[in-house]
């Protein structure tokens, strides 16, 4: 029986907010300036959360440096401007951080999303309080990949793996967390699939933000 945590890290796309609009726009207007085949808003839904180099290298069926980094000079243009202001944060999310905060856990950010991107979106929408560390990637694509992201955060706040808890959406957060023994606890209303959650067999598995929240209020309060 899983019993206390004492730091909460969390990913942000699909976790914590909808990014559905501004990013699925924001390929669209890359593709568009590439002369690519443009897919409707749905057909692009799995690009959430994975590093944005490796699902252009996919739709764009192509390993050419040159070319996925065309498409995310692109991307980012787009999303820098209007993009990541194209967002919802869900329902339920600020009244569970608020919940968590209280009962004395820790909270930090690990997305891949770049760093600089994360801190806006946070500030936007009034979450950067809650938290007491921002991570995400570099713009020049280091620690786009979740474990190498975790190890960082773990090094530099001085966390313990065993008192750690990784909640995302997707399997990269499973997986990264797992790399660096961290529990794990997959949310079921985001972007990856029950069987993209179940195939990188987390922990725990939450229906929503609330749920999360009620089940780390019945934990332990960590120790200060």
């Amino acid at each position: 029986m899983i019993t206390s945590f004492a730091n909460i890290l969390f990913d942000l796309d699909g976790t914590l907010t909808d990014p559905k609009v501004g990013i699925t726009r924001s390929i669209q207007y890359a593709l568009e300036q590439l002369n690519e085949p443009v897919p409707a808003a749905d057909e692009l839904t799995w690009c959430i959360g994975p590093p944005l180099l490796d699902f252009f290298a996919t739709i764009l069926n192509s390993r050419d440096d040159a070319r996925l980094n065309q498409a995310l000079t692109h991307y980012r243009k787009r999303f820098a401007d209007v993009g990541l202001f194209e967002n919802t944060v869900y329902p339920d999310c600020e009244d569970s951080l608020q919940k968590i905060k209280i009962a004395g856990f820790k909270i930090f950010l690990a997305t891949s999303k770049p760093g600089v991107f994360a801190k806006k979106i946070l500030d936007h929408f009034n979450l950067s309080r809650f938290f007491d560390g921002i991570y995400g990637s570099e713009l020049d694509g280091r620690r786009s990949d979740k474990g190498e992201l975790i190890a960082h955060i773990l090094a530099t706040e001085k966390l313990d793996s065993g008192d750690t808890l990784m909640v995302g959406d997707r399997c990269h957060d499973i997986i990264g967390g797992k790399k660096n023994s961290l529990r794990t606890a997959a949310v079921s209303y985001g972007y990856g699939s029950r069987e993209e959650i179940s195939s990188s067999d987390p922990d725990m598995i939450f229906d929503s933000m609330t749920q999360l929240a009620s089940f780390l209020q019945s934990q332990n309060i960590p120790a200060e």
